[in-house]
């Protein structure tokens, strides 16, 4: 009588145990965690090819995650290399933040948090861009803010609210406050 009790009550834990098991993954194939990423990559290296087939960026972090609903990507401490557009003489941009959002195709890079973007000029000499945020269209080698922004070129430092910047001609324009100060200290 003891072995038959034993018996019922381990078919018992079997079957419930299996119940909640298969429950747990019917829950998950319906979304249990809808902000769970579908994936995610750590210590990795990146090149992203526009629609012709030539390297729209190269992104370096320690971890990115990809948001399975909207194909978004969302990246930690970044470093964004954006090469000119073939056939230019311009040198890569090399660009870091806290925090960046990739659009689902790529066109988009919207940079958070003590955004560094490192270049050189037509004289190769160095250009840098300071600023909270920076939106950058791969394709179309151009970036964007609504920040304050200080651009510093040797010799020169240029502060201002706004940001308009064709990233192949380094030609940068700042929307508005715009002060300027010569510093030969500025290398």
């Amino acid at each position: 009588r003891g072995v038959v009790i034993f018996l019922l009550l381990l078919v018992g834990a079997v079957l419930s145990t299996w119940g909640l098991w298969s429950q747990r993954d019917r829950d998950a194939l319906a979304g249990g965690d809808a902000n769970r990423p579908d994936y995610t990559l750590r210590d990795f290296e990146l090149t992203v090819l526009d629609e012709q087939g030539a390297e729209a960026f190269t992104l370096i972090a320690p971890k990115m995650e990809r948001d399975p609903k909207v194909k978004t990507l969302d990246i930690a401490t970044p470093l964004f290399v954006i090469p000119p557009k073939a056939g230019s003489k311009a040198t890569p941009w090399e660009v870091r933040s806290k925090t960046a959002w990739v659009s689902e195709k790529g066109e988009e890079v919207r940079l958070r948090g003590g955004v560094d973007a490192h270049s050189t000029n037509a004289d190769g000499k160095p250009v840098k861009i300071t600023t909270d945020h920076l939106n950058v269209f791969p394709d179309d080698k151009r970036a964007t803010s609504t920040a304050k922004v200080t651009v510093t070129q040797p010799g020169f430092i240029l502060n201002g609210q706004g940001l308009e910047a064709d990233l192949d001609a380094k030609r940068i324009i700042l929307n508005s406050d715009v002060k300027a100060r010569y510093d030969r200290s500025v290398r």
